[in-house]
């Protein structure tokens, strides 16, 4: 059995913006049957999650490098390229 992938869904404050993406990739996951650990933290933390992790989608700006596929997903916020970001996170989420 595969074990559940590790998200990180992260924004500044861990509040706002990462609960829409949250909201997104939780029905994502229901809709494709994809079993999922969500974590939805501030940026600064994601540091915290470097050795469980499989993904980080994010509204940041994100400065470091992490062993795992980083998505951003400030196309949440403007509304703009979605339904690709969507695609590119489920491909993460499949693999």
């Amino acid at each position: 059995m595969n074990k559940k992938k590790q998200v990180l869904v992260a924004c500044g404050a861990g509040i706002a913006t990462s609960t829409v993406v949250n909201n997104a990739i939780e029905e994502m996951a229901k809709e494709n049957n994809i079993s999922l650990d969500i974590k939805q933290i501030k940026i600064a933390e994601v540091g915290s999650y470097v050795d469980t992790a499989d993904l980080l989608v994010t509204t940041a700006m994100t400065q470091k490098e992490y062993p795992f596929t980083v998505i951003n997903a400030r196309a949440f916020l403007t509304g703009i390229g979605v339904d690709d970001t969507k695609k590119q996170i489920l491909n993460e989420l499949v693999k």
